[in-house]
């Protein structure tokens, strides 16, 4: 009995509660003063007081001995009740509540987690074994981490949150349960049924609106290919082909000009489209009412998540990119980036220069009032993009300004011509920089020309595109997602057979007569011979009216056959990739250039590549060669299968046709097994066969 009494006595009040009730004894001593005071005035008065003050001590003694246990006590009850509750208001709890140990097995769950998971919690259960999502591995490391991720149950959605809730002294407390001292926590977890508001947002997601824009590609040359009093009846075709087609999936077609459409299509349906790989695409090229020339397409689609109108600028970005890829394909933009579908057919070449002679008067516009060129085309500089860049220097030449032409490494097989120039004293000493100098020499106020490539990542010196202002992209492959979108004149022409042609032609407009030395001419002229492979591939009839301009100004035929001659080892290392040839999938050649002792292996690669589809039944062709740690890929094909596709998938691109890409190892199994599973995921994908 006396341990009890001595116990309670131990209890005692604290903080506010503790405060309110040492009033009465701070009123005493305020009253006591004041009796002071009073006697001293009033010994009468003060004696009176004097009664008052020790009756109010008395009173207020008592009051708290004897109120202060009952408080206390109510005290005490209070908080055993209040707990009661508050387990009886956690089990209850409208949400799913369980607490787990820190392995995930489940100690303790209220009602509605019993409820939801009914007779699966029977003994020592670990909440893994009944929800595989909550494991271990996601548990909160540290004190008051929260977890959230989504849960799935019984065809039910939840949203999990999982807190570690510290528990440090349990086990001295606890006389039933002991913890571990440096696992002293629990892991508590409740759920949130999110079904329907799930549900609820994907159905407004797929009625969200994508814009999109379909052009006929190559209208004018379609049109004139038939009659004129069937040109009608064509374009009724075509265009009902596309009203079936999106009618197809409840959208809106409106002809916005002759060969020009704007539509509109649900989300929930344009996954139908993404499904059958826009087969409008092909459907559209059966219209035939004796036109030669098929009708191909290009469809641009955005879809933004923040309004309508960014909807419809995506959709403008995607059409402008299918144009400048070749046409005949289908440009998804949105949040997350750009997809492609189709391409599989090369455009159609125009006959008309009118586009060159306009990029040609833009260009002399812009060099006219610039002090300093840049030129430069792409890493590992060849032939093409060499012969571009003295194209552009005459060109910077004819309009009395200075040019300079940016290379950092000279390959073998560029060697001989390169040469040619640097010992010429015809031209300035300084004709060629390393990107060090031309960086050294640039300034905001300077002009660079990119030639043969649209990538800012493969260019000879990407930071000459911050410096200067005033850029110009020249280039003959399909665009792509990383172009160099600050270029104030852009001219890509995916259907031209080399930069060379390209410039070939733009040079005939820059100044009236203009005169291009020989060997100038010989190299453009190269640079279209070596990209076609001798004349043979991707040649149209701008690709001949551009050589035979040359010839007339002065190209010498000999002189690059003789240049670009291989050596004895060079065309050893050539047959030993062509006999190192796999045949993937009975059409694709696949071969290996490893250890070659020579100076180019890449460009070797390429020639072999072109080599190997001389073998029948070979539809495209695709070396590795190593060089300098990495290993650098070609690809070519005929016309069957579009390369340019594969390589996109590599990190790559190009034409259809030619195409290219690298590795930035040099482990020759892992590369090939790369290209293969690349390969086997188009033919999956139904993009080539």
């Amino acid at each position: 009995m006396e341990e009890k009494k001595k116990d309670r006595q131990k209890i005692r009040l604290k903080g506010q509660l503790k405060f309110y009730m040492q009033w009465p004894a701070i009123m005493a001593v305020v009253l006591v003063a004041l009796n002071i005071w009073i006697y001293a005035i009033n010994k009468g008065a003060g004696l009176l007081m004097g009664v008052f003050v020790l009756i109010y001590i008395i009173l207020s003694a008592v009051m708290y001995l004897y109120t202060n246990s009952l408080m206390v006590k109510d005290l005490i009850e209070f908080a055993a009740q209040y707990g009661i509750i508050q387990n009886t208001l956690l089990k209850e709890l409208a949400v799913p509540y369980a607490i787990l140990l820190e392995d995930g097995k489940i100690i303790w769950l209220n009602s509605q987690f019993e409820e939801l998971i009914g007779d699966r919690a029977k003994g020592d259960t670990y909440i893994s074994k009944i929800m595989p999502e909550l494991n271990c591995s996601i548990y909160p490391r540290q004190e008051n981490d929260v977890v959230h991720m989504d849960v799935f149950f019984e065809e039910r959605e939840y949203q999990a949150e999982l807190r570690r809730v510290s528990a440090r002294g349990f086990s001295e407390r606890e006389q039933v349960l002991e913890l571990p001292e440096e696992k002293e926590y629990f892991i508590a977890v409740y759920l949130q049924d999110v079904t329907n508001l799930n549900k609820a947002i994907r159905a407004n997601e797929e009625q969200r609106l994508v814009a999109g824009l379909i052009y006929i590609d190559n209208y004018d040359e379609v049109i004139n290919s038939v009659e004129e009093v069937r040109q009608s009846l064509l374009m009724a075709l075509v265009d009902r082909k596309i009203n079936q087609y999106i009618a197809k999936v409840d959208g809106i077609v409106k002809k916005m000009e002759n060969d020009k459409y704007f539509i509109v299509v649900q989300k929930q349906y344009f996954k139908q489209l993404e499904d059958d790989r826009f087969s409008i695409l092909e459907d559209v090229k059966s219209v035939n009412i004796g036109n030669g020339i098929p009708a191909t397409l290009s469809i641009g689609l955005g879809l933004s998540s923040e309004a309508y109108s960014q909807s419809y600028n995506y959709a403008r970005v995607a059409i402008d990119l299918a144009l400048a890829r070749g046409g005949d394909q289908a440009v998804i933009k949105d949040c997350n980036g750009i997809t492609y579908y189709g391409g599989k057919r090369d455009q159609t070449s125009r006959n008309t220069r009118v586009k060159a002679r306009v990029k040609a008067e833009a260009l002399r516009e812009f060099i006219t009032v610039k002090d300093k060129i840049f030129v430069m085309g792409h890493q590992l500089t060849d032939v093409d993009s060499f012969g571009a860049a003295i194209g552009i220097y005459r060109a910077a030449n004819a309009l009395e300004k200075r040019a300079y032409i940016v290379i950092n490494e000279v390959s073998a097989s560029l060697k001989p011509l390169y040469t040619a120039y640097e010992n010429n004293p015809d031209y300035p000493e300084r004709l060629f920089l390393n990107s060090a100098e031309a960086l050294e020499l640039a300034d905001e106020s300077s002009m660079v020309v990119v030639v043969d490539t649209n990538r800012p990542g493969m260019t000879e010196c990407e930071e000459l595109l911050h410096v200067a202002k005033t850029i110009v992209v020249l280039d003959h492959h399909r665009q792509s997602s990383d172009n160099i979108d600050n270029a104030l004149l852009s001219y890509i022409e995916p259907y031209a057979s080399s930069a060379c042609e390209m410039v070939s032609e733009v040079l005939q407009y820059i100044v009236d007569d203009i005169k291009i030395p020989n060997l100038e001419a010989s190299s453009l002229y190269a640079g279209i011979m070596i990209d076609t492979n001798n004349f043979m591939n991707k040649t149209g009839v701008r690709t001949f009216e551009a050589a035979a301009f040359l010839r007339r100004s002065g190209a010498d035929i000999t002189l690059v056959r003789k240049m670009f001659r291989d050596d004895m080892e060079s065309y050893r290392a050539k047959a030993q990739i062509i006999s190192s040839a796999e045949v993937y999938h009975n059409k694709y050649a696949i071969a290996r250039g490893e250890n070659l002792t020579i100076e180019s292996p890449t460009i070797i690669g390429a020639q072999a590549a072109n080599e190997l589809l001389d073998i029948n039944e070979v539809k495209a062709s695709f070396v590795l060669t190593t060089y300098n740690g990495r290993i650098y890929v070609s690809a070519r094909s005929i016309d069957e299968v579009n390369v340019q596709i594969i390589m996109e998938r590599l990190g790559g691109g190009g034409h259809m046709n030619a195409s290219g890409a690298q590795f930035d190892h040099t482990d020759m199994d892992e590369a090939v097994a790369d290209l293969k599973q690349v390969i086997d995921d188009v033919i999956e994908g139904g993009e080539i066969e």
